[in-house]
């Protein structure tokens, strides 16, 4: 059987594309080439190596989200360029770029707006990521409470969804909104 392996662009093309020189993208590659040596990884091998991470929970359905936002292509798989960017974004981006990754992680269906049902996914993938020992006693309608409250102050004007405007300019005037932002920095 042929592996068929793809190689990066230009290290000085990403170096203008990320915020990363030249010296952490060898870095970078050398380690993504480590766990993907034909240089793409699939969602299985992603959600193995994430999986890793969060070793007393069930990482797999954040994992998931994490790795169709991480496919700008939408093609089943991640290369290095796509695994780069959005690690630059999510590291070294502004605070706008940031949110703007995060929204679109939530945004699971892509159509631009994040409804209930995909925040509620969302907030029950990290639990499950997090796992009993983070969250021993949960019941059942507590991501329901953190869905609620995240919507009552994301949808400015009650019509069910929240825009990335409105997503932007909550986070951005709510420490709390910041704080819990960073979780997903953690996660990350």
């Amino acid at each position: 059987m042929t592996m068929v392996c793809h190689r990066p662009e230009g290290l000085e093309q990403l170096e203008a594309q990320t915020n990363f020189s030249k010296q952490e993208l060898q870095i970078l590659y050398r380690g993504f080439k480590n766990e993907c040596p034909s240089g793409v990884v699939n969602e299985e091998t992603f959600k193995h190596i994430y999986a890793q991470f969060f070793p007393h929970g069930d990482a797999s359905m954040y994992a998931h989200y994490l790795f169709n936002a991480f496919d700008t292509t939408n093609n089943g798989s991640i290369k290095f360029k796509d695994f780069v960017v959005g690690l630059s974004i999510l590291l070294r981006g502004t605070l706008r770029e940031k949110l703007e990754w995060t929204f679109h992680l939530y945004d699971i269906n892509r159509d631009g707006y994040i409804n209930r049902e995909e925040m509620t996914e969302i907030v029950r993938a990290i639990y499950d990521m997090m796992g009993k020992y983070t969250y021993p006693a949960l019941k059942g309608d507590v991501p329901q409470q953190h869905v609620d409250a995240f919507f009552q102050k994301m949808d400015k004007n009650k019509d069910g969804v929240v825009t990335m405007e409105e997503f932007i300019v909550a986070c951005q005037e709510d420490e709390n909104m910041m704080r819990s932002m960073q979780l997903f920095e953690n996660v990350m």
